[in-house]
């Protein structure tokens, strides 16, 4: 499965959505100061500035969250 797919010194992608869910889960509810964007582009970005130790792009990472919080 993707989730398993290891991407950074053991990091798989299910540990960097695991990181990353909790805090983005408060901005997109709006219970934080920062002010999320409902967009691909703002969620990749935040992505790749707020995972631990790597800071690329990706891509079933983005997906998850897009697939959660963009309304299609």
């Amino acid at each position: 499965m993707y989730k398993d797919r290891i991407i950074y010194e053991g990091w798989r992608v299910s540990d960097f959505i695991a990181n990353l869910e909790p805090t983005l889960d408060l901005i997109m509810s709006g219970r934080s100061y920062i002010k999320g964007e409902r967009s691909k582009e703002w969620i990749k970005k935040w992505c790749m500035d707020n995972q631990p130790g790597y800071k690329k792009y990706i891509p079933e990472v983005v997906n998850y969250f897009v697939n959660k919080y963009v309304k299609k």
